[in-house]
C-alpha cells in the first residue's frame, strides 16, 4: 500500500477575499471559530479548506531557537498594581552580554502570549534588545496554548485593567537591572494599539514606538506623545486604515514625529508567519525598518 501524497497547503493568493474577510471577524471575536467555519463552507467551493488553512500553525513561527546563543529566555513575574489581579507574567529574553541593553516591550494581540509573540521578543533580542513580552491573559491562567480559548480568556477580562498591565511591564522593563533605561515598545493588531495608548501614558518615558496596524489612540490624547513613532499599516485593513487621517493631523498637530508606511498587498496581521496572510517581503521589509528605529532612537 502506497502513501497519498500531502495535498499542497492553501497559499494567499488561493483564498477568497470573502473567507479573509470572515478571518477577520473571527480573529477580533466577532465570530466564534465554528460559525467561522461553517460560513466559509456556505460561502463557496472550497470554502473550507481556505478558511482551515488560515488557521495558526505556530511550528512555522520560530524563526529563532530557544536555545540561541545569542540570547538566554526566562519567565518572570512582577507586580503589576491596579491590573487584573495585581501581578503579571511575561516572557524576558536577554541578549548575550553582560549589558545593560536597551529595552523593547513586545505587546500581544487579543489573544493572549502565543508562539509567535515569544518568536518576535526572541527577534529582538538576537538584535541587542532586552524584551519582555507579557501575558495579559497571566490573571486569567495565562495562555491557555490554543488562540481560540485565549480570546475567549482576553474578551473576559477588565480592559481598562488590562491595559495596566501592559503599562506596567512597560515601567518593569525600563526599571530592570539589564535595562539601560530606554524604552521602545511594539505590538500587533490589539497590541498595536496598546502600543499608541502607551504612548501616550508614558509620555517622555518612552523613546520609540512602533505599533503594528494598530487602532489610533483617542484624538485628544495624541499631543501627549512624546516618543517618535514608526506606524506599520496593511493595504487592506478597512477599519483600522481609517483612523490614519485623523490620527496624522493630530500627530502635525502635536509636533509629533512619525514615519508611517502602508505595504501594498498585504492585509491584517501579514507580520505573522504562522498563517497566510503573512507576507514575507513585507514582513521583513516591516522588521528590518523597526530594528533600525529601535536602534536610532534607543541608543
Amino acid at each position: 500500500m502506497t502513501e497519498e501524497p500531502m495535498a499542497d497547503p492553501v497559499t494567499q493568493v488561493e483564498i477568497d477575499q470573502r473567507v479573509f474577510d470572515l478571518y477577520d471577524e473571527y480573529c477580533h471575536g466577532r465570530i466564534d471559530r465554528r460559525e467561522f467555519l461553517l460560513r466559509a463552507a456556505a460561502l463557496i467551493a472550497g470554502g473550507l479548506a481556505m478558511a482551515q488553512a488560515l488557521l495558526p500553525r505556530y511550528a512555522l513561527a520560530q524563526t529563532i531557537s530557544f536555545t540561541d546563543p545569542r540570547m538566554k529566555a526566562q519567565y518572570v513575574t512582577y507586580p503589576s498594581p491596579g491590573g487584573n489581579s495585581g501581578s503579571m507574567r511575561g516572557y524576558l529574553v536577554q541578549p548575550s552580554g553582560a549589558g545593560p541593553f536597551a529595552a523593547v516591550l513586545v505587546v500581544h494581540e487579543n489573544r493572549g502570549l502565543n508562539p509567535y509573540i515569544e518568536d518576535v521578543a526572541r527577534r529582538c533580542a538576537v538584535e541587542g534588545f532586552l524584551a519582555l513580552a507579557p501575558d495579559g491573559l497571566s490573571p486569567a491562567g495565562g495562555y491557555p496554548g490554543n488562540d481560540d480559548d485565549g480570546r475567549t480568556l482576553q474578551a473576559g477580562l477588565d480592559q481598562a485593567k488590562l491595559r495596566t498591565d501592559m503599562l506596567n511591564g512597560a515601567r518593569f522593563l525600563k526599571s530592570h537591572k539589564l535595562s539601560s533605561g530606554k524604552l521602545g515598545v511594539t505590538g500587533f493588531c490589539w497590541g498595536g494599539s496598546t502600543t499608541n495608548v502607551l504612548a501616550t501614558v508614558l509620555g517622555a518615558d518612552l523613546q520609540a514606538g512602533v505599533p503594528f496596524y494598530g487602532a489610533a489612540p483617542a484624538t485628544a490624547a495624541v499631543a501627549s506623545i512624546k516618543a517618535p513613532l514608526l506606524i506599520h499599516y496593511a493595504e487592506t485593513d478597512p477599519a483600522i486604515n481609517a483612523m490614519w487621517p485623523a490620527f496624522e493631523a493630530a500627530l502635525k498637530s502635536a509636533g509629533v514625529p512619525y514615519e508611517m508606511h502602508m505595504y501594498p498587498g498585504t492585509r491584517h496581521g501579514f507580520h505573522n508567519n504562522s498563517t497566510p496572510r503573512y507576507i514575507e517581503a513585507a514582513a521583513k521589509l516591516a522588521w528590518e525598518r523597526t530594528v533600525a528605529f529601535f536602534k536610532k532612537h534607543l541608543a
